[in-house]
């Protein structure tokens, strides 16, 4: 492989790092989410108390009540209800630990973490990573590489830590351009984020909010946790057919022509040797996952089954199964870590198991206080009705400009993607997002599910080439091993091409998606 001339590369990478720079100090200028919330708590008081004096002719949606031909028989303007009033802020005031402890995404996230934490800290989900990269040969290195990818969604940021440098190492050992396996991963596992064919927890996190923001609206409206399931396993083949290509394509005759490789190539090399022990420890946690499915499914089969709803269905909401669907996902990653653990020799007492759960609720500090400011802000939003103001007038300014559903849809995307830039967590801007996008576009007829959906893609297409991305530093130290040239322009600029084709591919799918009616989901 042969460098570039340092000039021409310098000057290409000088603008894009001039640009990134402007993102991060842009970044760095916002607050802490806790903040974000702790400020729009206060806004929300503030506009309550001025609004309640305003008389809004605006009918409230909640209160329209219909006879059986369907008309109106009774219904009522919205009112503002000043939340700095004595009595409503005593009740905000007793109210503040029920609204936490009852915060919808609160329990599901920890919920989901004692199973994933133990599978992950035992080794079982590690395990199976290298497993499966193991057996590829060297001309599927890169849609396996993907998959796995994917695949490491369902244990939250783990493919940040594994899979990427792993991509590197297997491509150097297959002579292929390791940071072109660096990238192949890294797009996998950030810019394709959402796509999943596997349950993750980023689902029922996301579903919390949605739910409660539907809500603002319509206070019994349920939102599956899996409800962007059926596409977003659509959008995981979308995105390793895709990324394939432009891997094999694009990504890597470019790097072969400007890159050289000049790091150690053996570094991370233990990250590809699976041991005996881990072998036999990966076998029978899978055997007991198999078990658990099989399992699953004998229970569901029969027509009395208790985990049916009372319409025999098994997806419907208000179906045991998919009540239950959280604690599932956690047993189904518990159990077959702690077998793992015991075979692998990772967990010798029951001590090591509840250590692995508490250690992994441990990580989830920031979040519990993200949560908390959140929880209080969502209630004043909701309680003031101010969301079923912004809602209802929302609705009124897209109904006036009649964009075509795929244009606000397509909006959506790239507003969530503008986000992405300056504020990295998904669940944080979703936190902020949801009490406002999801009522405002229920009414004009885009139901909570597509309106998630559409967010999922902007926050994962831009997660590859924002600086403000927690691992992206660390990203590029993995690529220093295999290049020592590499920097900040010169991953931004290899990644760009995954984010922008991705945008373009997924937001067309939803389009398509939406256009035929099928379901997102259960």
């Amino acid at each position: 492989m042969s460098p570039v001339p340092t000039a021409s590369r310098s000057g290409e990478e000088g603008v894009l790092r001039r640009a990134l720079d402007r993102f991060e100090r842009i970044g760095n200028r916002f607050p802490d989410p806790s903040a974000i919330f702790l400020v729009g708590l206060v806004l929300v008081w503030i506009a309550s108390a001025v609004l309640s004096k305003v008389t809004f002719t605006d009918i409230d949606p909640r209160t329209v009540v219909r006879d059986a031909s369907g008309t109106v028989i009774r219904s009522s303007t919205i009112q503002i209800l000043n939340l700095l009033e004595p009595a409503r802020l005593v009740r905000f005031l007793t109210r503040m630990v029920g609204t936490f402890a009852e915060f919808p995404p609160l329990g599901v996230v920890l919920v989901t973490m004692l199973g994933v934490g133990v599978a992950e800290r035992t080794g079982f989900i590690q395990a199976g990573i290298k497993v499966l990269l193991r057996l590829t040969p060297r001309a599927w290195l890169s849609p396996m590489l993907l998959w796995v990818a994917l695949i490491s969604h369902s244990a939250g940021d783990a493919g940040f830590v594994l899979v990427i440098p792993i991509g590197g190492v297997l491509f150097a050992a297959a002579g292929r351009h390791p940071i072109a396996g660096i990238a192949c991963a890294y797009a996998g596992v950030a810019s394709g984020f959402s796509a999943s064919f596997l349950p993750s927890t980023l689902d029922p996190l996301l579903q919390g909010f949605t739910q409660s923001a539907a809500q603002i609206l319509e206070p019994g409206r349920q939102v599956n946790p899996l409800c962007n399931w059926y596409f977003m396993g659509a959008s995981s083949v979308l995105i390793l057919l895709v990324g394939w290509w432009l891997t094999d394509r694009v990504i890597e005759p470019g790097l072969n022509a400007r890159l050289v490789v000049d790091g150690d190539l053996d570094a991370g090399s233990d990250l590809r040797a699976l041991s005996a022990s881990e072998a036999m420890g990966f076998r029978a946690g899978l055997g007991v996952a198999l078990l658990l499915i099989a399992l699953l499914a004998l229970a569901c089969l029969p027509s009395g089954s208790p985990l049916r709803g009372a319409d025999g269905g098994l997806t419907s909401m208000g179906a045991p199964l998919m009540e239950g669907i959280v604690p599932l996902i956690a047993g189904f990653f518990l159990l077959p870590g702690v077998v793992h653990g015991i075979v692998a020799g990772t967990v010798r007492s029951h001590r090591d198991v509840f250590r692995g759960m508490a250690e992994s609720l441990g990580t989830m500090g920031a979040y519990l206080v993200m949560a908390f400011f959140a929880a209080q802000f969502t209630y004043a939003f909701r309680e003031s009705n101010l969301g079923a103001l912004t809602a209802i007038r929302g609705a009124e300014l897209l109904r006036e400009w009649a964009l075509p559903t795929w244009v606000t849809l397509t909006g959506l995307v790239l507003l969530a993607l503008g986000i992405d830039l300056v504020i990295g967590s998904a669940s944080a801007k979703w936190a902020i997002l949801a009490p406002i996008l999801v009522p405002m576009l229920m009414q004009v007829g885009l139901s909570p599910e597509i309106t998630q959906a559409a967010y999922r893609i902007g926050d994962s297409c831009a997660n590859t080439i924002t600086p403000l991305n927690p691992y992206f530093p660390l990203v590029v130290l993995y690529c220093q091993r295999h290049a020592r040239s590499t920097g900040i322009g010169t991953l931004a600029s290899t990644m760009l091409p995954y984010a922008l084709v991705f945008l373009v591919v997924w937001t067309a799918l939803l389009g398509v998606w939406w256009g035929l009616g099928w379901p997102l989901g259960l």
